[in-house]
């Protein structure tokens, strides 16, 4: 288990136990949406309302401790571990997984033309299909239909 109550102070906020709820629970399971972190946090902790979670998440991102990870009009949060990796999305499931950086130091891949821009940091989502769902797909593709046909005549084929 992280110190999460010293990386709260390391980074200047009040150790609160809200913040070391929505710590736990992104230690415990990265990846989550608000939405699961309210429930997880509800579950072991007793009623909390959802827009503290917001708030709370969103006080951990601006102090970077905690990520977000844009995944299409949704955000899911893990804790920020400052490693410089990317995530593979599988478009059938949902899951989402860490991978290294391809390509050395943050932010490790620069736009052609950065606008002006001092780039910190390359979100890179890699999307796909999962080895569960690829073969859900493939077993589907081929797996052949089978009619069965009962009391067939040559007459049946007149009708």
């Amino acid at each position: 288990m992280l110190d999460h109550a010293g990386a709260l102070r390391t980074a200047g906020l009040r150790v609160t136990k809200p913040r070391l709820a929505v710590l736990t629970t992104l230690e415990d399971a990265p990846h989550s949406s608000a939405d699961t972190v309210h429930a997880r946090i509800q579950e072991l902790e007793g009623p909390v309302s959802r827009q503290a979670v917001y708030d709370v998440l969103h006080a951990l991102a601006d102090a970077g401790l905690v990520r977000r990870v844009l995944v299409g009009t949704a955000s899911r949060y893990e804790l920020d571990t400052h490693d410089n990796h990317h995530h593979l999305l599988c478009r059938d499931c949902g899951a989402l997984l860490d991978v290294p950086c391809a390509v050395g130091e943050a932010p490790c891949l620069l736009p052609s033309h950065d606008h002006g821009f001092d780039v910190e940091v390359a979100d890179v989502l890699y999307s796909g299909l999962c080895p569960t769902c690829r073969a859900d797909r493939t077993a589907t593709k081929t797996t052949p239909t089978k009619t069965t046909h009962t009391n067939t005549t040559e007459d049946d084929d007149l009708v």
